[in-house]
């Protein structure tokens, strides 16, 4: 955390700052330590406080050693105060994540402070989120215990699903099987798609009926230790035609085409291309609408960005998704997830759950 700590501090002077009010929620556990649903770090140069009320107290001076502990309460006045303390009168804020109403409430503490000296909330962006990008030892390990739980579920409740299933009743049995190996909960929604469900790439599990002579696309995911993991597998129910067989050869041949040819300092709009390249090939242009992959770590979806657009450079220590998919409406879809770590210039697949497509 101290090392953290000091390269927010490093980019504060950057950016021309005297302080930073950290308000979200995967910055503030961060930086700190600090998994409590409410508080603000207030970081300077010198000084790092965790502003948060009476029910978190506790847990905070625990968690965050680092860092002073305030407690405050319903008063927007401690901002000012804490600012005017520490002589900050640059503050940065996080415009993605303070609201509206918050913002003019501090605003307005400010102006209510009033004296010889102004204090000014400066709207970042991203500024611990790209410094999150880089995981350290102990992300790793929690990371790769997050994707073993998820790989284990998968080849688990694969070999139980028949026609006359639902697709909530597949989704429930991964959950379970999640948890029952130590998940705390859901990275987001588990995706079950069979049949033409699976053209919709974020189609939610309902009570649609699992029938025999169709792809069925699943991703999911786990928290654990409050890092998440994110899987998709597309499986077949009986034997594949060879409709099936040749979609799903082609985005396996452009996921595993993408692992083996990313390289340290290419950006993401670079490594999406390998992919991309491989589908428009097959005819497939305009069958595959979203990016090929995304960070992972606190959130499932975090820097660096895996897009057509992104100028994100992909470095040692980033932990991202490669993730093909082409999306037939009336027909269903195919998409294969893997999670990867880049090492030494090169990707080294983190997930090992199966890719046999037959159920």
């Amino acid at each position: 955390m101290a090392k953290r700590l000091e390269k927010l501090r490093q980019l504060l002077s950057k950016n021309e700052l005297d302080a930073i009010l950290v308000s979200t929620p995967e910055n503030r556990r961060y930086i700190s330590g600090f998994t409590g649903s409410w508080g603000y770090l207030f970081v300077t140069a010198k000084g790092a406080v965790l502003a948060t009320d009476f029910r978190y107290i506790e847990q905070a001076g625990k968690q965050a050693p680092d860092f002073t502990v305030q407690r405050v309460g319903g008063s927007a006045d401690w901002l000012p105060n804490l600012a005017s303390e520490l002589g900050a009168r640059r503050i940065g804020f996080e415009s993605s994540n303070l609201t509206v109403g918050v913002y003019n409430t501090y605003s307005k503490a400010f102006e209510k402070a009033g004296g010889d000296v102004k204090l000014e909330l400066v709207p970042t962006t991203d500024l611990i989120e790209k410094q999150r990008a880089v995981k350290d030892a102990k992300e790793l390990k929690l990371l790769e215990r997050a994707v073993e739980i998820t790989d284990e579920a998968i080849d688990e409740v694969r070999l139980g699903i028949k026609p006359g299933m639902t697709e909530a009743q597949v989704a429930w049995q991964l959950e379970k099987s999640m948890r029952e190996r130590g998940a705390e909960g859901l990275s987001f929604d588990i995706i079950v798609g069979a049949g033409p469900n699976g053209a919709m790439a974020h189609h939610r599990a309902d009570e649609t009926v699992i029938k025999a002579g169709e792809p069925i696309v699943i991703d999911m995911g786990c928290m654990y230790q409050g890092y998440a993991s994110d899987l998709t597998r597309t499986l077949f129910i009986g034997k594949p035609d060879d409709r099936f067989r040749k979609v799903y050869d082609t985005v396996l041949e452009a996921q595993l085409k993408a692992e083996e040819d990313v390289r340290g300092g290419m950006t993401g709009e670079q490594t999406d291309a390998i992919a991309r390249k491989v589908i428009d090939d097959a005819g497939h242009k305009e069958e595959f609408g979203h990016s090929l992959g995304h960070g992972v770590g606190l959130e499932v979806h975090e820097y660096p960005r895996v897009s057509p657009r992104s100028e994100d450079v992909i470095e040692d220590n980033m932990v991202f998704t490669i993730e093909p998919g082409i999306y037939i409406p009336g027909w269903g879809g195919v998409r294969i997830e893997d999670m990867v770590v880049l090492e030494n210039g090169r990707a080294r697949i983190l997930s090992k759950a199966s890719k046999g497509d037959v159920v």
